[in-house]
């Protein structure tokens, strides 16, 4: 017997008393964007998994190839006749045993899917403000550049921006340099230089991100570079954009009393549908 919202009911596995990924954030999860029945960037997501796993000591089942892996995502957006255009999240958690410590090393996972509106990216050219979160900070390790089941600065960060009327929030490391934001990396354009912070920072090792900067060196008039942004640069830049797999590329019009261009942003997304189109 548990207690759940003030009622005595009988044990339930549903309501994840004993998923280690609800009881102690012992979870890693890539989240994935399926167009025309394929999975983009599958190779990218595939191999940051494993990595991600690795890192945190999960034991990686032998049938778990990358041909499993989307063959199980496929599988179930096409039961849901979703295939088309969709976003998936595979969610894999370390058996149930254990408290801190756990008893087993063995994994279980969980995919969900939703339908998305578009196969393509499409460049959302509305108003879009940010500001920094500074409530808490990033830590420069490993573990924040793999995506693990402990969210909590994104999701309190995503609070404070609902509060303050921000569509959202740019995050600080614990040496207050910018690290990425609340959904994603961020890039910043100065001139003709093209900066996204280092992973050694603590950002996230984005699968887009991986696309954007290699689509952004064939540019011949963009140089590219990782380094350290502080807050200060960000009211310096030409412009200011996101990347998540989802939305592709966010234009960042505003932030604090600085509007922006988009220019370089459009070009890449054009570039992006290219490749996409492409493979």
């Amino acid at each position: 017997m548990i207690n759940f919202n003030g009622n005595i009911v009988a044990h339930n596995d549903n309501l994840l008393t004993q998923n280690r990924a609800f009881l102690y954030g012992d979870g890693v999860f890539e989240t994935l964007k399926i167009s025309n029945g394929k999975i983009l960037f599958l190779e990218d997501h595939y191999f940051r998994l494993m990595a991600s796993m690795r890192v945190v000591r999960m034991e990686i089942p032998m049938n778990f190839t990358m041909e499993y892996f989307e063959e199980e995502v496929l599988k179930l957006v096409k039961e849901k006749g979703i295939s088309n255009s969709a976003r998936a999240r595979i969610t894999v958690f370390r058996n149930d045993g254990g408290l801190y410590l756990p008893k087993t090393n063995e994994i279980s996972y969980l995919i969900h899917a939703t339908e998305l509106e578009a196969a393509s990216y499409v460049l959302n050219e509305g108003n879009y403000e940010v500001d920094l979160y500074k409530d808490f900070y990033v830590t420069k390790q490993l573990l924040s550049s793999i995506k693990t089941t402990n969210k909590m600065i994104n999701v309190t960060g995503s609070i404070f921006a609902k509060e303050n009327d921000l569509d959202n929030c740019v995050l600080l490391n614990d040496s207050k340099n910018v690290v990425e934001v609340l959904q994603g990396n961020i890039f910043m354009v100065a001139g003709k230089k093209l900066i996204t912070p280092p992973v050694s920072e603590g950002c996230l090792n984005g699968v887009m991100r991986k696309q954007i900067l290699a689509l952004a060196k064939k540019i011949e008039e963009v140089e590219v570079l990782e380094e350290i942004i502080s807050p200060f640069d960000l009211q310096k830049a030409d412009e200011l954009f996101l990347t998540n797999v989802i939305t592709g590329i966010q234009p960042i019009t505003k932030y604090r009393k600085k509007e922006f261009t988009s220019n370089l942003a459009y070009l890449l997304v054009q570039k992006l549908n290219e490749s996409i189109s492409e493979n």
